[in-house]
């Protein structure tokens, strides 16, 4: 756990407890809402779940007690501050960002059907190529090169 973030396999080498004990211990504390990284990861790496842990962690806190809380864990008041308007952004505006979703959807699919048309016509020209070089090559094996005459 922060604030020193140790990879279970180096921290299972210098304690010389099992690493699958760690793991579960991890696993357990996760299980009680602790903002348990996954990993020994640096704290702009960890997962939204993870992020999101520390923010409802640290939601009572006064500042004094985010400062001390933020010491255990390794963070930076700044951090959780960032984490906490992620957060609020986006339960902000939910139908707007449904919308900006449909309209990014609409326009994939209209990307991806204009893809699939380019890449028909090219699978069409390529072969229509193969059947004439297979023809060429049938054609000089029956009469042989032009140049003979």
């Amino acid at each position: 756990m922060p604030p020193h973030n140790s990879p279970i396999p180096q921290l299972a080498k210098e304690t010389g407890i099992c690493d699958v004990t760690l793991y579960n211990w991890r696993k357990q504390a996760r299980l009680e809402g602790l903002a348990v990284p996954a990993d020994g990861k640096n704290p702009e790496r960890w997962s939204s779940a993870d992020k999101f842990a520390v923010v409802l962690e640290t939601a009572s806190l006064n500042e004094a007690q985010l400062g001390e809380y933020c010491r255990e864990k390794g963070l930076y008041v700044e951090q959780i501050a960032a984490w906490r308007e992620a957060c609020l952004q986006a339960n902000a505006d939910g139908e707007t960002q449904t919308t900006a979703q449909r309209e990014q959807a609409k326009k994939d699919r209209k990307q991806i059907k204009r893809l699939e048309r380019e890449l028909h016509r090219k699978d069409k020209a390529l072969a229509e190529a193969a059947a004439l070089l297979v023809l060429q090559k049938k054609a000089q094996a029956i009469w042989g090169d032009g140049e003979d005459e």
